[in-house]
């Protein structure tokens, strides 16, 4: 991996004006959300869009060029960045201590798993892959999550199967938003900090765990 170095040099002023709508959308729902927590004070808005104008910057120098009229496929990441908004958040709102741990953890080969943008038509993929428009977590992580689901909760497998949706999908939204909206925030701490510590492989365990827990719920939905 290409290690980048954050430059920690930018006007309050320009960083609102450069991010698009849906992720200006992602920082006011990151703000509100770490106010409901007590992890944020005022000023948090301009923290936040200084953390991700930078990492916007520098994972550019990572890109390709690619030529291509898939809205997922354009020089920016389509989406908005969960995971460090996630950082932020656990750093209390601190820019510079969020972007300092980003540069570290861009060293990691779980950064690929947890950090869904610092792959975004990266050149460390082949160029097929890229084109393809598909992340790498999608044919690696959900992979491996429906063959385990398979054997592991084959009842759980068989209604996902009959209903026609798969895993994979609801595993990659839960993995692209870092279980935003799904568990409570000392877990979703504990996701970040389990996979970081112990392997992106954890990653899929807890995708397992989490569809274990809802096992009955699921059935029940599904006999309904």
């Amino acid at each position: 991996y290409y290690i980048f170095s954050f430059v920690l040099a930018m006007d309050a002023d320009m960083k609102n004006e450069s991010l698009s709508s849906v992720q200006q959308l992602g920082v006011e729902m990151t703000v509100r959300y770490g106010k409901y927590l007590n992890l944020l004070k005022e000023h948090a808005e301009n923290e936040l869009c200084f953390v991700l104008m930078n990492c916007k910057k520098f994972l550019k120098q990572e890109q390709r060029t690619v030529v291509s009229s898939l809205c997922c496929l354009q020089e920016h990441y389509p989406g908005y960045d969960w995971f460090a908004s996630s950082i932020f958040l656990i750093m209390s709102g601190d820019g510079e201590k969020t972007l300092t741990f980003l540069q570290q953890f861009s060293h990691l080969l779980v950064s690929a798993f947890l950090w869904l943008p610092r792959l975004h038509i990266s050149m460390h993929l082949p160029i097929t892959t890229v084109e393809s428009g598909i992340h790498p977590v999608y044919f690696c992580s959900t992979h491996y999550i429906e063959m385990l689901l398979k054997a592991k909760l084959p009842l759980v497998f068989a209604a996902f199967h009959r209903s026609g949706f798969t895993p994979s999908q609801i595993c990659l939204q839960w993995i692209t938003q870092c279980f935003w909206n799904y568990m409570d925030w000392s877990e979703i701490c504990h996701y970040i900090a389990t996979c970081i510590l112990l392997g992106p492989d954890y990653q899929i365990y807890m995708c397992i765990s989490v569809f274990k827990h809802l096992q009955q719920d699921i059935l029940k939905h599904t006999e309904a």
